[in-house]
């Protein structure tokens, strides 16, 4: 289902401060696809990776074909961390939050929380980052919640479409893959089709409507998440990025509508923006340029959900001005969920090494 193609990726120093980090969650998609991306790192640094189930708890697992025991995350863990990873669920993220929490107020060493799931952007102590888009200042912080991957995405872009023209208006309509409900939301998706196929009860306990084959604007009430919730984290977040961007020039905040599509990985994105004059194709193409944006010419391929699989950064095509308005463009925008989150938290522990 996940294609494992050559990542487009830039060189980076391995990171060498951080010689054991603790993964909440290494058992699920995220977690698999962070410890892929650190297994690199650990060619070239002394990187130790110690793995907990998602809920933080102890239990048994398996682990390369043979049943293990994963320790729990607890007190005597953290002694030596100098990171937690978060891509688990909301227990493990309180169990972590809380435990570290703890050490601080006995002012007893901690390790820095990175949220990578974002099920503790609402706490007092949280500081949103988005290290792919802009530089990242923590001396004082210890609990960094990384942005949505798609509000850094349509940030990122719009960021680099004002650094060159006069942004007045975009819209955005966000189409959400099954792998950001995780395994149980893969497994449903295709446990529905076959069912479709084959005439049989859907399962529905993760979307609690029917996905297969089907776009839904909103989930079933007894969802155990709601999409508008979801909506609004990745606008809440968008908001927070455009705020404090370093470009002097006036950014404004998009409208999103955010669509579960029936697809089990990457982001795809419609993006709609308006400029205060005409504009073409080729001035929207050379003001996309940068290291993070692959740019499809006209004549090539347009950029799928299906190709970015296992790829690093956004790829855009598919570029062509509103037949109805010559002042505004659409953008096709595709990202991997899974590696964007991966590859921040990377770029993260690299800002944080920095750090004095």
């Amino acid at each position: 289902m996940r294609r494992r193609n050559r990542s487009r990726k830039l060189a980076k120093k391995p990171v060498q401060k951080f010689g054991k980090l603790g993964l909440v969650g290494g058992e699920t998609l995220l977690g698999h696809e962070l410890t892929e991306v650190f297994k690199r790192s650990s060619e070239k640094s002394e990187i130790v990776i110690q793995r907990y189930a998602a809920s933080g708890e102890g239990n048994f697992a398996e682990e390369d074909g043979e049943a293990v025991y994963r320790e729990p995350l607890d007190q005597q863990a953290l002694e030596t961390q100098q990171a937690v990873l978060l891509a688990g669920n909301v227990e493990g993220a309180e169990r972590a939050y809380q435990l570290i929490k703890a050490r601080r107020n006995q002012h007893l060493p901690s390790p820095v929380l990175i949220d990578c799931t974002g099920a503790l952007d609402s706490k007092p102590e949280t500081r949103i980052c988005a290290p792919l888009l802009d530089e990242v200042s923590l001396s004082d912080a210890w609990l960094l919640v990384l942005a949505h991957p798609a509000a850094t995405s349509l940030a990122l872009v719009l960021s680099q479409l004002a650094s060159q023209l006069a942004v007045t208006r975009a819209v955005a309509s966000i189409f959400e893959p099954a792998s950001e409900r995780g395994r149980r939301g893969i497994s449903e998706l295709q446990q529905q089709t076959l069912g479709l196929l084959s005439f049989k009860t859907l399962e529905k306990a993760v979307f609690d409507a029917q996905l297969s084959f089907n776009l839904l604007p909103a989930y079933g009430e007894e969802a155990p998440l709601q999409l508008e919730t979801i909506e609004q984290r990745i606008e809440t977040h968008l908001a927070t990025l455009l705020g404090r961007a370093a470009s002097k020039a006036v950014l404004p905040m998009p409208s999103i509508r955010l669509i579960q599509v029936p697809v089990f990985h990457g982001y795809s994105m419609s993006f709609w923006v308006e400029f205060a004059e005409n504009v073409s194709v080729e001035r929207v193409r050379a003001a996309l340029v940068s290291a993070q944006i692959e740019i499809r010419a006209a004549g090539e391929e347009v950029p799928t959900n299906v190709e970015i699989a296992a790829q690093s950064g956004i790829q855009a095509g598919d570029i062509r001005v509103d037949r109805n308005n010559p002042r505004a463009v659409w953008i096709w925008l595709v990202v991997d969920n899974l590696r964007w989150i991966a590859d921040s938290t990377e770029e993260l522990l690299l800002a944080l090494e920095a750090t004095p």
